[in-house]
């Protein structure tokens, strides 16, 4: 009853989306089913932290990783943080629990040259479906908007010179883009017309009208991305990394590119800094005159 409680709390009142919802589900869950284990009949209301600490022990030798584990004890930690909240628990057991330390992973983009070959030489096709997938790959990395973002256009969303996304927690921001991807624009939606498809809801659509779906774009930007590059990742992100670096490359201030990408916090843009920086010292290794021996 009180996992059910939290999840309308987090879904209604705190808006989250469906599939965060669906993960602290699962993760709480799991939590009792272990802790059943552990000691049988035990109430959430009674958790340790000693209790924890073996669940976080039991979940590093079942070989999860440590960004899964941070994860789950994220959502145990919000779980408990809403218990105090309704004066349910009196603290919470997870306070001072810790977790295994996270490496952070540098985002995978791509470089200048290889983003002007993957929107110059790379071949789409003629048809409503190759210049929808061209428009998807020159969107995602002039907007850098994310997937389910970009899924979830509405018609009436895609205006004269900029988009209203709809991102996390349904918080809605609005993005510009230029002379180039508003040409795109134009012949998608004239083909779209032409197919009899001008009324849809939804901006990108499939050739029956349906809105798109998470897999279809993940291969559209993968086949793309194939024939231009050998990253061994070949996701939306790594276009939306990219549109990120490039702004900052190119002047545009931390707090713009926080806003454009519609992060909650600064501190989630950052580490674009670390790209800028990692390119400023590979261009000062290579321009710096070396002293011979």
């Amino acid at each position: 009853m009180l996992v059910e409680s939290f999840l309308r709390y987090i879904r209604y009142e705190k808006n989250l989306s469906t599939h965060t919802v669906l993960s602290y589900k699962n993760d709480l869950f799991q939590f009792k089913a272990f802790l059943e284990t552990l000691e049988p009949g035990c109430e959430l209301q009674q958790v340790t932290p000693e209790q924890v600490r073996e669940w976080i022990a039991s979940l590093a030798e079942d070989g999860l990783a440590a960004r899964s584990i941070a994860r789950k004890v994220s959502s145990l930690r919000a779980f408990y943080r809403y218990l105090v909240s309704q004066s349910i628990v009196a603290g919470s057991p997870v306070t001072d629990v810790r977790v295994p330390k996270v490496r952070k992973k540098l985002p995978v983009y791509l470089r200048r040259d290889t983003m002007d070959e993957l929107l110059d030489d790379v071949s789409y096709g003629d048809d409503l479906e190759g210049v929808r997938n061209k428009l998807i790959v020159d969107m995602f990395y002039n907007t850098g908007i994310r997937r389910a973002e970009l899924i979830g256009l509405k018609d009436d969303d895609v205006r004269e010179d900029e988009i209203k996304v709809t991102g996390k927690r349904n918080k809605q921001r609005l993005v510009p883009y230029g002379a180039e991807l508003a040409e795109l624009i134009a012949d998608y939606r004239r083909m779209r017309r032409e197919a009899g498809l001008g009324d849809a809801e939804y901006f990108f659509i499939r050739k029956d009208g349906e809105p798109l779906y998470p897999q279809l774009v993940y291969r559209v930007v993968k086949r793309a991305l194939s024939q231009v590059c050998t990253l061994e990742k070949k996701s939306p992100h790594v276009l939306r990394h990219t549109f990120a670096s490039v702004m900052l490359n190119n002047g545009a201030g931390l707090n713009s590119v926080k806003e454009l990408l519609g992060h909650h916090s600064l501190a989630s843009t950052e580490v674009y800094t670390h790209i800028t920086f990692e390119e400023l010292k590979q261009s000062y290794n290579q321009a710096f005159p070396k002293r011979k021996p």
